[in-house]
């Protein structure tokens, strides 16, 4: 009687496992085919951001971003073709068909077009100024006459597009062409994410950044609007590679701290 019990529990138990496989072996298919729609996920890379990404002489491009879309196609088990992009504005005009996951920051006017994960990690917006600047404080930039260089479409643009009232924003199709307006044009201020400006005040000693950051930037991964099973999945990736130790560890090994990764809500 136990014996005739336990084959049918057993096969109770193989029939529950199969159906537990038929629920969630589609849905795995379904973030599949969301996310890498032609067999290849396509990961846009922001080099811009020099925070989480760079590309070398040669092309070759490196970083936190690089190593989360590698690993996102991993665990998809499908191949990753990095598209880079010198701006994240033209990360977020190219949305519609150019990518399928992307490294952005959250932002009202992005998110019409982008469907974004919960943050997986903070860092800062900052202004950069001429050591001979009077200005030494936040409140003194947002003043007539005042001229802020910045990147179209980054998120400090933005920002600072709905938040400065005063203050005049002249927009570089990059970081790199923002710097030139500041310099050529003899522009007030230079807003930027903080590690680029780093790198740029370590060669220009003409230069000062101001002590404090005007904004919280709260990097997030991106799918383009419409592709439920795309953004249900990163979801739950961003939650997984918080906890599992990944995004940590690739925080340490491309220099920064752990201390960046964004809180979960």
């Amino acid at each position: 009687m136990l014996r005739k019990f336990m084959r049918r529990a057993g096969l109770g138990m193989t029939v529950l496992t199969l159906a537990v496989g038929a629920c969630a072996q589609p849905n795995e298919s379904a973030a599949k085919s969301s996310l890498a729609p032609t067999g290849t996920l396509r990961a846009a890379i922001n080099y811009g951001n020099a925070a989480l990404a760079h590309r070398d002489a040669s092309g070759a491009l490196s970083g936190v971003s690089v190593d989360i879309a590698r690993e996102l196609g991993r665990r998809l088990r499908v191949p990753v073709t990095l598209v880079p992009y010198d701006a994240a504005g033209k990360v977020t005009a190219a949305a519609s068909n150019a990518w399928d996951v992307a490294f952005l920051a959250l932002d009202p006017k992005r998110a019409q077009s982008i469907t974004f994960s919960p943050a997986y990690v903070l860092i800062d917006g900052t202004y950069a100024v001429r050591k001979s600047s009077p200005i030494t404080a936040l409140d003194q930039v947002d003043r007539p006459g005042i001229r802020v260089a910045v990147s179209r479409g980054s998120a400090y643009d933005l920002f600072l597009t709905r938040t400065l009232k005063h203050a005049e924003l002249v927009r570089g199709s990059s970081t790199a062409e923002a710097v030139v307006l500041f310099r050529d044009q003899r522009l007030d201020v230079l807003a930027g994410v903080k590690n680029a400006l780093d790198q740029l005040l370590a060669k220009d000693r003409s230069m000062r950044m101001l002590p404090q950051p005007f904004m919280a930037i709260n990097q997030a991964m991106g799918t383009p609007s419409g592709r439920k099973p795309a953004a249900a999945y990163l979801e739950t990736f961003i939650k997984g590679i918080k906890t599992d130790g990944f995004l940590a560890a690739t925080l340490k090994n491309n220099g920064l701290s752990a201390s960046a990764i964004a809180p979960s809500a």
